[in-house]
């Protein structure tokens, strides 16, 4: 079991090794779509890639029909492993809805899985950000 100070690190280690193995600058928060995210998740269980979509109801509902409607897309040519979510709970009990895919079995606390789930995040990152560039105009609002 580690610490909270010893997970801090390991967390921080990741992420720094992370991007200097990987030095591209990510889209991530940067869409220019009102709540439309891209993200990276580690934890001690899983990572994950999303596409994240949040805020008011009536914002989220604009974009997750967008994305919604260019699925065979994504999943054909893009990014087949996805999973759509409408519906999606947060930790902190907020609903939002989401496009990913996880890698399990690895946790940021085993180094021996970092280089495994780095080349997942990147590979998954890079097919959201090519499908992004693709379509961008047709997810704006």
């Amino acid at each position: 079991m580690f610490s909270k100070e010893e997970s801090r690190k390991l967390r921080e280690e990741f992420w720094i090794s992370f991007g200097k193995s990987y030095p591209k600058k990510w889209v991530l928060y940067k869409t220019k779509i009102k709540g439309l995210s891209f993200k990276f998740t580690f934890d001690l269980k899983k990572a994950m890639v999303s596409i994240d979509v949040e805020g008011d109801l009536e914002q989220r509902i604009l974009v997750w029909e967008k994305l919604i409607s260019l699925k065979s897309i994504l999943l054909e040519d893009y990014w087949p492993e996805a999973i759509f979510e409408e519906y999606h709970l947060l930790e902190n009990q907020k609903e939002i809805s989401r496009i990913y895919t996880e890698l399990n079995e690895v946790s940021i606390h085993n180094k021996n899985t970092w280089l495994q789930t780095m080349v997942f995040l990147s590979q998954n990152m890079d097919k959201i950000e090519v499908f992004y560039e693709d379509f961008k105009d047709i997810l704006k609002p």
